[in-house]
C-alpha cells in the first residue's frame, strides 16, 4: 500500500517553468503550498538514470534531502520526454538534450522539425509522451507513478499554449496538438494527467 501523503507543503523538483506551471494546476484542488526546486535555489542533480522513473527518482530525491542541498520536505519530481516511433522511440528520456543546439541553449523548433523530417523519411508518424512522477520524503521513502499518451505527428508545428515538443503533437482521437489546446482540456488527457491521477488516488485520496 501507497504511503499517504500528508504534509502541508510539497516541493516540485524542477527548474522548468512550464513543468512547474502544469503540475501547480493539478495540484490546486488540494489544500498544499507547492514550491519549485528553482525559486528555492537547490541544484539539479545529474540525470543518470535509465529510465523515467529512475530519473525521477533522482531529482525527487534530492529536493527531499535535507539542506543544504535539499529542501528537508516532500518533493515531487516530473521526468517526462518525446518518442516518435521513426526513431525506434527515440529521443524519449534525452529529449530535451536532444532538443539542444552546439551552443547549450535549447532550441525545440529544431528539434521539431529533425522528428518530423525523420518521421516523413520513415513514412511513420506515430509518437508518444511518457510520463513518470516520483513522490519522496526526507526519510528516502518514494512512490512512483507513470502515464503515458500516444498520438502522431503535426507539421507544421501548431498552438502556443504548450512548451516543448507539444506544438507537433496530436493525441490520438483528437485533432488539435497539445499547444492548441486549453490547458484544462490538455490536463484530462495528457501523460502527466494519467500518472498524476495514479498518484492521487494512491497518496492524497482517503483510504
Amino acid at each position: 500500500m501507497a504511503r499517504h501523503f500528508e504534509d502541508s507543503r510539497l516541493v516540485i523538483a524542477s527548474h522548468n517553468a512550464g513543468k512547474v506551471r502544469e503540475i501547480a494546476d493539478l495540484l490546486k484542488p488540494f489544500a498544499v503550498s507547492v514550491q519549485s526546486a528553482g525559486a528555492l535555489g537547490l541544484p539539479e542533480p545529474e540525470e543518470t538514470g535509465a529510465t523515467f522513473a529512475e530519473n525521477a527518482i533522482l531529482k525527487a530525491r534530492a529536493s527531499a534531502a535535507a539542506p543544504p542541498d535539499g529542501s528537508g520536505q516532500a518533493a515531487l519530481a516530473d521526468d517526462s520526454g518525446f518518442s516518435v516511433a521513426a526513431l525506434g522511440g527515440a529521443p524519449g528520456i534525452h529529449a530535451a538534450r536532444f532538443a539542444e543546439r552546439a551552443d547549450g541553449v535549447r532550441d525545440f523548433d529544431w528539434a521539431m522539425e529533425q522528428l518530423h523530417e525523420a518521421s516523413a523519411e520513415a513514412g511513420e508518424d506515430l509518437a508518444w509522451f511518457t510520463c513518470a512522477l516520483a513522490l519522496a520524503w526526507p526519510d528516502g521513502h518514494v512512490e512512483v507513478f507513470e502515464g503515458r499518451v500516444d498520438g502522431s505527428l503535426a507539421w507544421p508545428p501548431r498552438g502556443d499554449r504548450g512548451f516543448g515538443y507539444d506544438p507537433i503533437f496530436v493525441p490520438r482521437g483528437g485533432t488539435l496538438t497539445f499547444a492548441e489546446m486549453d490547458p484544462d482540456a490538455k490536463h484530462a488527457i495528457s501523460h502527466r494527467a494519467i500518472a498524476f491521477r495514479a498518484l492521487i488516488d494512491a497518496c492524497f485520496k482517503p483510504g
